[in-house]
């Protein structure tokens, strides 16, 4: 992936007649290489300045810029206030202009086209331009009002529908954490405790995982957009009892522990680990909260636009993607084409393995591949990737009781709003959604000895370690619940019988 001295640029300032050398990290913004520069060259770093190559043109101040030698160095030259005036009236007539599109009486999606692009232009001339931090702010702010003049009128839906692909904040709001060595080893654990964080320190502790696997650096993904795509991931989640942002970080954190447990590094390549951990964080993206059966008996749109076919893993990945188009969030954006397809086939692969609709049919392939794996076979890699997200994405059981049981409570009542929802509508209630029969160890016992321990103990062929850390905390769940059901068949029992006894006394009266 290159040398270290390839995360660094060097260029070369004429000063007062000598040649001053500077140097910068490629992922600087244009903005930190111009207050470089300005203290390279011994004036204010506020100054505007224009940098002229010796034939006299103009060159553009980012990390981009075209290198230069000690014997062709750039001359840098302060803007006066004159030209910085002229940058912002040309800026505020484009913003009049854009202004004066809004108030035309024509229908909005005759607009659509024209207004995107008007408003895209004026996003990358904020970025292009390098002007001072204050006038960035304020065409920001300008961009900010015309959205939501836009958001305002009746008709649009299409800014509606897009209005979470950038983060509501940007990067300096996110605060970084310095994550303690406890913390950091922690993060390699089944056993870690993902209620103790708050959703800022989950961001932190998804950036840490990227640089820590070597992601970051094997395809230079620029550590700003990392943390942008972070935000907007965060973002993209929606306030569900159990299909929210914690549950991502769950699945992500209990994917990264199986990396380490399982030794995966070493048997696959980095492209797969990339993918494996991008399908975790994405996978659940904008969740309505109602699963695809009643996505399907209710006709929804999402069930409408799918056929019917796992409909919201459908829309999980088409948000993802969508995300990934924003240059701002395309932690792909150094990938070539075709490299760029495999991650997004891998990925799409991997999200829509989670319908547990198709449990059985995924695990059933892997039961005929695991006796003989090969990891040179892309056929068995794609389904062992299939098969680790699934146990990453319903892996709430294998953490401690304290961690575990609570995600039991979120389940039930997502469960609940739905079987609420269903019978309000008139549609057909599954049993183990209703609240009037279902309870929390009715709940677990099935899908903990049918679902989750088979699967463990298919995966624990190929990786025996797992089978004290994950397999035997599975069971020691099982045989929790089978108690404490006992309990509960016990003590209606004594109530049964109690109303009996006092139905009967009733009677000899």
């Amino acid at each position: 992936m290159g040398s270290a001295s390839s995360a660094y640029r060097m260029i070369y300032l004429e000063v007062d007649g000598r040649v001053q050398k500077v140097v910068f990290s490629r992922f600087c913004s244009p903005c930190d290489i111009k207050e470089l520069f300005c203290t390279a060259t011994g004036v204010s770093r506020n100054t505007s300045i224009s940098l002229l190559d010796s034939t006299g043109a103009m060159v553009s101040i980012d990390p981009t810029m075209p290198n230069n030698t000690e014997r062709s160095p750039y001359k840098v030259v302060p803007v006066t206030g004159s030209q910085l005036a002229d940058k912002e009236e040309l800026f505020q007539n484009v913003l009049t202009q854009v202004a004066e599109q809004f108030s035309r009486a024509f229908k909005i999606n005759e607009l659509k086209t024209e207004v995107t692009n008007r408003l895209a232009m004026l996003e990358k001339r904020v970025e292009l331009e390098g002007m001072k931090v204050v006038e960035i702010e304020k065409c920001r702010s300008d961009i900010k009002k015309l959205r939501e003049e836009m958001a305002s009128r009746n008709n649009s839906s299409f800014l509606e529908d897009n209005k979470k692909l950038t983060p509501r904040r940007d990067v300096p709001s996110y605060p970084k954490y310095h994550l303690s060595q406890d913390t950091v080893e922690a993060l390699k654990q089944p056993l870690f405790d993902v209620w103790q964080w708050e959703s800022n320190e989950m961001l932190s502790c998804l950036e840490h995982m990227y640089h820590d696997l070597g992601l970051v650096k094997d395809f230079n993904i620029n550590p700003i957009t990392l943390k942008r795509w972070l935000l907007c991931i965060h973002d993209n989640y929606r306030n569900n009892p159990f299909h929210n942002f914690r549950h991502c970080f769950c699945v992500t954190q209990m994917m990264y522990s199986m990396i380490y447990l399982c030794g995966l590094q070493e048997k696959f390549t980095q492209v797969d680990i990339l993918i494996l951990m991008t399908a975790a964080v994405c996978h659940d993206l904008d969740h309505p909260g109602y699963n695809n059966t009643y996505q399907i008996n209710a006709r929804t749109e999402l069930a409408v636009r799918y056929n019917d076919i796992s409909p919201l893993e459908n829309h999980h990945c088409a948000v993802a993607f969508q995300i990934f188009s924003q240059p701002d969030c395309n932690i792909f954006a150094s990938f070539d084409p075709e490299a760029f397809k495999q991650i997004r086939q891998g990925t799409i692969t991997l999200i829509l393995a989670t319908d547990m609709a198709r449990h059985g049919e995924i695990m059933d392939s892997f039961k005929q591949k695991v006796d003989s794996f090969d990891y040179n076979n892309e056929e068995h890699v794609t389904c062992l990737k299939m098969v680790l997200i699934k146990c990453c994405d319903i892996s709430n059981e294998v953490r401690p009781m304290e961690v575990a049981e609570p995600w039991v409570d979120c389940l039930l009542e997502e469960y609940f709003m739905q079987s609420d929802r269903e019978k309000a509508e008139g549609l057909p209630v599954a049993p183990f959604m209703d609240r009037e029969k279902v309870t929390k160890p009715t709940a677990q016992i099935g899908f903990i000895k049918f679902v989750l321990i088979p699967m463990f103990e298919t995966v624990m062929k190929l990786f025996p370690q797992i089978e004290e850390v994950m397999v035997q905390p599975l069971r020691e769940s099982r045989d929790k619940y089978e108690e404490l059901k006992q309990i509960d068949d016990a003590m209606n029992e004594m109530q049964k019988k109690k109303t009996e006894n006092l139905t009967t006394g009733g009677k000899k009266k």
